[in-house]
């Protein structure tokens, strides 16, 4: 005998998990960019509130040699990661049996890092921090250059924040002799904007460096196909979303830069207020530079246990081996000890992948529960001294209730145990330990229903 779990049944239970899919992820990943809106039936409205907190924290090295990669456990670091919060809407209605239409908004990618105690904040006293690089073996004149570059921010701390912002357009058509397989596809508009600042002894010579990278907007676009069997709440769609490239306009500082500049047009000659003002153009640029935000995959299933529970599963790929943020003035200053390529400001060795299994139970004609188990693979280790964090394990609990037949609110969290993850610069030196971190991600959704 077929049994047949009417999705009415199911209506409370399909909706808990997916709120909460959202992580303190690799590389600058944070939404997820999740469509499972768009596979709601009837005309389906979400409005989804996210915050993220966690505690990331560890040791700076003791050796700030810069031209030195052998780690010393240092100091401690504090807590260097900054509370994070978003929100993502959807809209979606079929237009008739056929046309499916949505509009999806989220912010995708993002970031939030601040060091308030370590060597990762900028010395008042550049004597001293000349004495403490040459007791590591930097030369003297070197030594006096860093302490001079990094006193002119003299008791800030390295700050990074990354914000962006995407709109999606989404048209779906089913077909097949039950309509259950569907393709859907659309355009992308995404905005994103960046600040950086890295002080202290930790950055050796870069210390100092500030970028400020302007809201830029550009396209792409989000294909996929879907299938479902609504007779066992089955859905399963698979989603690619493509890269992005961002012509980004940007100011930068970096004092060493005008230091150097400076000092050496004072050998040539030059009088001090001309050398002043050959050194601040040295170590100030505003300019264009390109940003290529990643492409991803997403596989979405879902299908239905029983008349009352449903099995999920989310399988996500972000290819963040491919990307870099490259900001011109701090390239082309590394090029003078780092080769004709110079170096880049954040790169990351892995790609990502990212798993979630969830189980939904209805337990009362208007509530249900649920709980989620998940990994996510990191994007390597070292990796960026800006967001020292190798992938994560997670266990979420979740639940929704529908307070009318058409309108519902879910709330719930997830627990993260962060990897361990050791800080690396561009140029290879490791300059932070970080281990035994976690955090907790809570989550708030306000959602409308009807055929």
């Amino acid at each position: 005998m077929r049994t047949t779990f009417h999705l009415k049944t199911l209506a409370v239970a399909i909706a808990t998990l997916s709120f909460a899919s959202v992580t303190n992820a690799a590389g600058l990943d944070r939404s997820g960019q999740d469509v499972t809106a768009f596979f709601q039936d009837g005309t389906y409205a979400e409005a989804v509130y996210t915050y993220i907190d966690a505690d990331v924290s560890g040791y700076d090295s003791a050796n700030v040699n810069p031209g030195q990669n052998d780690y010393e456990r240092g100091n401690k670091t504090g807590d260097i990661a900054e509370s994070y919060d978003f929100f993502r809407y959807g809209v979606k209605t079929d237009i008739n049996d056929t046309f499916s239409v949505g509009v999806l908004y989220d912010e995708p990618f993002g970031a939030a890092a601040e060091y308030t105690q370590s060597n990762f904040v900028a010395s008042n006293n550049p004597q001293a921090s000349g004495g403490e690089l040459v007791g590591d073996g930097v030369d003297p004149q070197t030594a006096g250059a860093i302490a001079l570059a990094e006193s002119a921010t003299a008791g800030e701390n390295t700050n990074v924040e990354v914000r962006s912002q995407s709109l999606t357009g989404i048209l779906g058509m089913k077909f097949g002799a039950n309509k259950n397989f569907q393709i859907y596809g659309g355009p992308v508009a995404q905005r994103i904007q960046s600040e950086t600042k890295l002080r202290g002894l930790a950055y050796g010579p870069a210390s100092g460096y500030t970028s400020n990278s302007n809201p830029d907007m550009d396209y792409g676009y989000i294909a996929g196909i879907a299938y479902s069997k609504p007779e066992i709440a089955l859905k399963a769609a698979l989603t690619y979303r493509s890269e992005i490239d961002h012509d980004i306009d940007i100011s930068e500082n970096y004092p060493i830069a005008g230091i150097l500049a400076q000092g050496a047009a004072l050998q040539q000659g030059a009088t001090p207020a001309q050398a002043a003002a050959i050194g601040a153009a040295a170590a100030n640029r505003n300019s264009n530079y390109e940003i290529t935000t990643p492409k991803s995959v997403n596989f979405d299933f879902q299908t239905g246990i029983n008349p009352t529970t449903l099995a999920t599963a989310k399988v996500r790929w972000v290819p963040w081996s491919d990307f870099v943020i490259t900001p011109p003035l701090y390239n082309d200053v590394s090029k003078r000890n780092y080769g004709p390529d110079g170096l880049d400001l954040v790169e990351y060795e892995d790609d990502q992948w990212q798993v979630e299994l969830g189980l939904a139970k209805r337990v009362a004609p208007a509530l249900a529960i649920s709980g989620t188990v998940g990994w996510d693979s990191g994007a390597g280790d070292p990796t960026t001294s800006l967001g020292p964090v190798d992938g994560y394990y997670s266990v979420g609990l979740g639940a929704k209730y529908n307070v009318t037949e058409n309108w519902a609110v879910s709330a719930g969290g997830k627990y993260l145990w962060f990897g361990d993850a050791k800080g690396r610069l561009p140029s290879g030196k490791i300059v932070g330990d970080f281990q035994d971190n976690d955090g907790y991600i809570a989550g708030l959704k306000i959602s409308y229903q009807g055929k």
